[in-house]
């Protein structure tokens, strides 16, 4: 895999590049061999950028590295969706790579992954629709100078893709400021008696669950304005074990970590768990388990494999071993201290401590758990 390194404006390295940066010669190459229709302001046709999102090989030989493991269908039902005026709501439990996706939607649609109102309980209307400058504002009055687009303002004058990140966790009252730019594509100034009218090219990705707290529900106005694609969760182990070591391979390089010889064992000791604790049964479908309260996505399976390469790296001798995991695993499972490490202590003792080959992870997560 070639990456471009991307460095601030003073030439410092960043420490995690945006993914026009990353995989820029991957984008350049793709589009060298897309010879298919784009639409307007598109960098790159339907077709290719559903390539860069699955991967492929190209005509030319170039291998395109996978964005998305996942159903084939789902992106190229996402990637369709924008090529229409709809806009596209990218919806599923914590840690399906929603936030990923986005990213990489919008660097192989625009070429810019950098237009994002991030959605928090405090996000203000200014985020949606547009500030001002209140020096410029008091000194002069009212003024397309004094005006501060939002991510979204610019998006629509520019025709690009802007990004919604968690829509669900922004107040009900500043997410319906979306209804009239999804549906009439305007964005009204009533202090400058203008109005800022999309381009073609503008399209809108949020993403959305319905599991965490704070989660205000979206409004049926809204909701209509949106196609939604629900990402589901990896459908076999294989799948998340690949998806895990992919992601844990790209998150080391750009850390500095060596490789860890072996380390596929422990990666697929982790996905097991995370696996049998989430569905509540054992892979052989013989016992049933407590699930913990947490959601033990994939995310946090490969958060928990990062910091055991970095643990093997920094303090041991460069091999991941149970040791290295059982500490990460522990914090992700036990979130509630009293119910969820009642779960966890009874996984460990019916079933870790019993299952064959798995005697040095139990001795392991005994010790992260004194």
């Amino acid at each position: 895999m070639t990456v471009s390194v991307q460095t601030d404006a003073v030439g410092r390295e960043a420490l995690r590049p945006h993914a026009e940066h990353t995989f820029a010669a991957e984008l350049a190459a793709i589009a060298a061999a897309d010879d298919r229709p784009r639409p307007a302001r598109w960098k790159l046709s339907p077709w290719a950028v559903s390539t860069y999102l699955l991967g492929g090989t190209l005509p030319d030989g170039t291998l395109v590295t996978p964005k998305y493991v996942g159903p084939r269908r789902l992106v190229e039902v996402a990637v369709a969706t924008l090529a229409t005026d709809r806009a596209l709501l990218l919806l599923g439990v914590p840690g399906t790579a929603k936030t990923w996706v986005s990213e990489h939607l919008a660097a192989a649609v625009s070429g810019d992954s950098t237009l994002l109102v991030q959605g928090t309980a405090g996000t203000p209307e200014e985020a949606v629709r547009y500030g001002w400058n209140y020096a410029r504002l008091l000194a002069h009055g009212p003024s397309r100078e004094a005006l501060v687009p939002s991510p979204v303002m610019r998006a629509m004058a520019e025709g690009m893709t802007v990004r919604v990140e968690e829509l669900t966790r922004i107040p009900a009252d500043v997410q319906d400021a979306l209804i009239t730019i999804l549906s009439e594509k305007t964005l009204p100034v009533p202090e400058l008696a203008e109005e800022v009218q999309a381009v073609r090219g503008f399209n809108l990705v949020a993403t959305a669950n319905d599991r965490d707290r704070g989660v205000n529900e979206l409004s049926s106005a809204l909701r209509r304005r949106f196609n939604t694609v629900v990402l589901p969760l990896p459908a076999t182990p294989e799948a998340e074990v690949d998806i895990v070591s992919r992601r844990v391979a790209q998150i080391g390089h750009s850390l500095d970590l060596p490789p860890a010889p072996d380390g596929m064992a422990e990666i697929r000791r982790v996905v097991t768990v995370f696996r049998e604790l989430r569905d509540g049964v054992t892979t052989d479908g013989r016992t049933r388990l407590k699930s913990p309260s947490g959601t033990l996505s994939t995310a946090e399976a490969i958060s928990v494999v990062t910091g055991g390469l970095a643990l093997a790296a920094h303090f041991g001798d460069g091999v991941l071993r149970p040791g290295d995991v059982a500490a990460g695993i522990l914090g992700a499972v036990v979130r509630d201290p009293t119910a969820d490490r009642l779960v966890w202590q009874e996984y460990v003792e019916t079933v870790v401590r019993e299952r064959e080959g798995w005697k040095d992870f139990y001795r392991a997560c005994r010790e992260a758990a004194e």
